[in-house]
């Protein structure tokens, strides 16, 4: 690939590493922020899972700018916003405030997740589509590497402010992706279908397409084909199945529990008798597994497809789920870290390395961002309701019935995935179009 592709493409994916690091970092605060403030579980529930509310609001909205004003300038944008969110959540004095600026940075996460990905998919080469978008999740994953890491080394630093320094260092990232964005193009779909300027585009897929005439040509015949029903709502029944396939895939993502583990990991890790420098020590050994086994599914995505790597991962879901869960109903824990990461592994392999790329490719040009939107706004609004009963659910319940539902859940996606999911390796998002819009 053209260096120049593989820059933009990891400048772009950086807002996945702010993604990644921002969603990971208030599992170091949380617990010292439900002391300081003397938060009840409902509230407790409520200050973490802010950050969700406002995921779910960026994700509904994020296609618009996007459509509207360009890829390029809305993840400027997003890059200023999660800069604003770090220096203000470190700042709080109280948790109101404290929950204002968790949903600004959330606002920056849902949106980051719907154009982030848009823009790869719509500069990369079929060919290397799939390894292209996953940059975007390799980058989340070593946001929550990072994010483990450094709450694990600011653990104790300033007595009960360590918190601050945890959420605070978002800020820097945030500030160097921004200035990065200024240097990458704008997509040639965008700029010939939503600008008109074909020479702007022109110039663009003679850096990322060997054949610039046909792939014009390709664009411009989708728009033609779109002609007098682009018109029509996202939510009609010409794109009935993109909907529902990426409902669903979104839907299973978040009912596996992995935003549940990933905001409170060192909890669990307590839970089963952990210390709490042990706790934040496994923790990061979460973010480890995490990235390692994404890059094995970033190497074997455009090679054995999306359809396999969700095979994997849905019966790595299913198993260690169900051993984590059979630990705490027998109330043995020695092996429920190796669990967690047998559960982390299956995820960056399956739903992590294909979630953003297959959403991403199912929707045709005139809808992709909002069609992006709705995939993101689904996986948010499941992932905010989750993070907001967990701490209910684990003080109440336990761990068993939990892991046990999430579990059961698996299975569903394995069903999902075997009757419903339609293979995108290789194919053109003109030719994608075609076989999925009738």
């Amino acid at each position: 690939m053209n260096s120049k592709l593989v820059l933009w493409s990891i400048t772009v994916g950086l807002g996945g590493f702010l993604f990644g690091l921002d969603t990971a970092v208030i599992s170091g605060a949380e617990q010292t922020i439900q002391r300081i403030w003397n938060l009840d579980n409902t509230i407790h529930g409520l200050a973490v899972s802010m950050a969700l509310f406002g995921t779910v609001f960026g994700a509904a909205f994020g296609g618009v700018p996007a459509d509207k004003y360009g890829r390029k300038k809305t993840l400027l944008w997003i890059g200023i916003l999660f800069f604003v969110s770090a220096i203000g959540a470190a700042l709080a004095q109280d948790v109101y405030t404290f929950m204002f600026f968790r949903f600004i940075g959330g606002l920056s996460i849902g949106a980051s997740s719907v154009v982030a990905p848009v823009y790869i998919s719509e500069i990369a080469p079929p060919k290397y589509r799939g390894r292209m978008v996953i940059s975007f999740q390799v980058n989340i994953v070593i946001g929550i590497l990072l994010a483990y890491v450094s709450n694990y080394l600011f653990l104790g630093v300033g007595g009960e402010n360590d918190w601050r320094w945890m959420l605070g260092v978002v800020a820097f990232p945030s500030l160097i992706f921004s200035a990065m964005v200024l240097y990458t193009p704008e997509t040639p779909r965008w700029l010939l279908l939503n600008k008109g300027d074909e020479a702007a585009a022109r110039k663009v897929l003679a850096i990322t397409d060997p054949e610039v005439d046909k792939a014009v040509q390709e664009i411009r015949d989708s728009a033609k084909a779109e002609q007098g029903v682009a018109k029509e709502p996202l939510f009609s029944k010409k794109y009935s199945l993109p909907l529902l396939l990426a409902f669903l895939f979104a839907f299973f993502n978040q009912l596996s529990g992995i935003n549940a583990v990933i905001y409170y990991a060192p909890r669990i890790f307590e839970m089963t008798g952990l210390g709490k420098d042990s706790a934040f020590l496994s923790t990061a050994g979460v973010g480890l597994v995490n990235l390692l086994f994404t890059f094995v599914g970033w190497y074997l995505i455009d090679r054995f497809g999306r359809k396999t790597l969700m095979y994997i991962g849905s019966i790595g879901y299913i198993v260690s789920l169900a051993l984590i869960a059979m630990s705490f109903y027998t109330e043995s824990y020695n092996n429920v870290p190796l669990y967690i990461f047998a559960f982390i592994a299956s995820h960056a392999i399956g739903q992590g390395a294909v979630i953003w790329v297959f959403i991403s490719e199912i929707f045709p040009n005139s809808v992709r961002a909002s069609g992006m939107a709705w995939g993101c706004l689904t996986h948010w609004v499941f992932a905010t309701l989750i993070a907001g009963v967990f701490p209910k659910l684990a003080a109440d319940l336990g761990g068993g019935p939990i892991f046990a539902f999430f579990s059961a859940m698996m299975v569903f996606q394995l069903i999902y995935v075997w009757r419903m999911m339609p293979e995108t390796k290789g194919v053109s998002l003109e030719d994608l179009q075609k076989r999925l819009i009738k």
